[in-house]
């Protein structure tokens, strides 16, 4: 199992080689269209560095309705976090008390990606026509019918039913709370406002883990709502996002929405404006076909996209985070402390990444990664080798506890989110909404596949 993830990690090593001159290539070929948002976002600075009273700069400002409605988003995200991590803490409860075989729980939990693969496909829809406050209230039904049909379950028909649900609603979660997050924070703390998308996600991770040690498999799914139970009454008193407002045309519902983040005495009247104008902009770019994704110049973005997400989940990314319990008791270490200890790493490990993608850049970082993931799964394959041969039996369940750790730190400092950057950075306008859906669909199609097959891997061989 080790040497299929360390093989996919080397071929992913050396196709990054070719990443720069792949982007260079697309570039070029829409330089037209860039140049002009380019030019156009300049002479929108430009304006706005004319009016240098930082009272009257709504651009500036960090009001505490901002502060409350990145929580109450961020909130879907923390569920997201707690679905991904569930299995690892519920497998043995779940598995005893209904009965399930390997194959079923197997995949109840590879339903849950799968879900999200139909939710994410339609989330970018969902969003530009419902809006995003109405599209967070779709996925946190979803969710809550989900959990619920988990935590209440007498056979393993509900628990399917209610995996796919929430599934479908993480896949909402996915798109909407990172764009509701960017298009109502202020500029200058936007990437810090939108990283705690991901740093919440860790946190429900984290939860699960600590909690799988002494929590019931049903109590911990009826945790699993509670942020999203939140969410549906916070979001009554959020305002919607100024953008979207925008896209839809109502001008006197924009002004009000960014009255309420910017505060009642900012002067708003300078950024609608430019909201307004980027929106127009951004639409009149943004109209594709399905057909024009298969044009010969945009082939190579295309492939970088899908390469990317294909071989982060064939990786073993999303197995080693669902079943870390499993492998953790195969090795012979604690599932107890082995738990407790990965919850105690996931929060600090989601930041390391972010503070290193700026300073190093995104090709060497995904090397680093790679390179990383490269070593550590070999490294498990030789854990479980001696174990086989009964050799270093004292050292072999600590080697492995270290290895896996060391394994996911390196897959957060890089392959674990910079695809999802990257793809959102090579894609023209043009085709970016329809590319997305598609790139997002295989991402969460190949998770669930390895999701379910992971089991079976193990069974067949732990080496």
């Amino acid at each position: 199992l080790s040497s299929v993830s360390l093989s996919l990690c080397l071929f992913l090593e050396l196709s990054l080689f070719y990443l720069p001159e792949i982007v260079s290539y697309q570039l070029s070929l829409h330089a037209c269209v860039k140049m002009m948002v380019v030019e156009k976002e300049r002479s929108i600075e430009e304006r706005l560095l004319q009016h240098k009273n930082q009272n009257d700069d709504s651009d500036c400002r960090i009001t505490a309705c901002v502060i409350l409605s990145t929580f109450i988003a961020v909130c879907g995200s923390f569920s997201f976090g707690v679905s991904l991590g569930y299995t690892s803490g519920a497998e043995i409860g779940i598995m005893k008390d209904l009965g399930l075989t390997s194959a079923q729980f197997s995949a109840f939990a590879s339903f849950s990606t799968l879900g999200a693969a139909i939710g994410a496909l339609f989330s970018g829809k969902m969003a530009i026509i419902l809006g995003r406050r109405k599209t967070m209230w779709v996925s946190d039904l979803l969710c809550i019918i989900g959990w619920f049909s988990i935590a209440f379950a007498k056979d393993v028909m509900w628990l399917n039913f209610g995996r796919i649900s929430s599934g479908i609603g993480l896949g909402l979660i996915s798109y909407v709370v990172p764009v509701y997050i960017a298009e109502i924070s202020p500029k200058h703390v936007r990437g810090t406002f939108t990283f705690t998308n991901q740093l919440l996600q860790n946190s429900g991770l984290a939860m699960v883990y600590f909690s799988g040690n002494f929590l019931n498999w049903r109590t911990l799914a009826l945790l699993g709502a509670l942020p999203c139970f939140i969410q549906v009454i916070g979001l009554f008193f959020v305002p919607e996002s100024p953008r979207w407002l925008a896209k839809v045309g109502t001008d006197k519902e924009l002004e009000n929405s960014l009255l309420r983040l910017r505060g009642g005495n900012a002067d708003i009247s300078r950024e609608a404006s430019d909201i307004q104008v980027m929106t127009k902009i951004v639409e009149n770019d943004s109209k594709s076909s399905f057909c024009d994704l298969f044009q010969r110049k945009y082939r190579y973005t295309l492939v970088v996209g899908i390469g990317l997400m294909l071989i982060q989940q064939f990786s073993g990314s999303s197995a080693v985070l669902s079943y870390a319990s499993t492998i953790l008791r195969k090795a012979g270490f604690s599932v107890t402390i082995g738990s407790t200890l990965l919850g105690l790493f996931m929060i600090p490990k989601a930041m390391i990444g972010v503070i290193l993608v700026d300073k190093w850049g995104r090709r060497p970082l995904l090397l680093t990664s790679v390179s990383g993931m490269c070593i550590t799964s070999m490294l498990i394959g030789v854990a479980f080798t001696l174990q086989k041969m009964q050799l270093l039996q004292e050292l072999t369940p600590v080697f492995t506890f270290i290895c896996v750790t060391l394994y996911i730190g390196t897959f957060a400092i890089g392959l674990g989110g910079l695809p999802w950057v990257i793809m959102s950075e090579i894609f023209p306008m043009n085709i970016k909404v329809t590319a997305g859906s598609i790139v997002t669909l295989v991402s969460w199609s190949s998770s669930s596949i390895v999701t379910y097959a992971f089991n079976f891997l193990l069974e067949w061989s732990t080496q």
